[in-house]
């Protein structure tokens, strides 16, 4: 039977997982909510 409590001690993330979140998170790109904000900014301007 595995005992889990042992399998998660030995768990170690694989480098590729650390450096795509990395470069996810450090990443500045457009979303839905900005593109919305600036919508809404231009509608008010005008």
């Amino acid at each position: 039977m595995i005992n889990f409590d042992d399998e998660i001690k030995k768990f170690h993330p694989s480098l590729e997982v650390d450096e795509a979140e990395d470069a996810i998170y450090n990443n500045n790109v457009t979303d839905m909510t900005d593109i919305m904000l600036e919508l809404l900014k231009d509608k008010e301007a005008k």
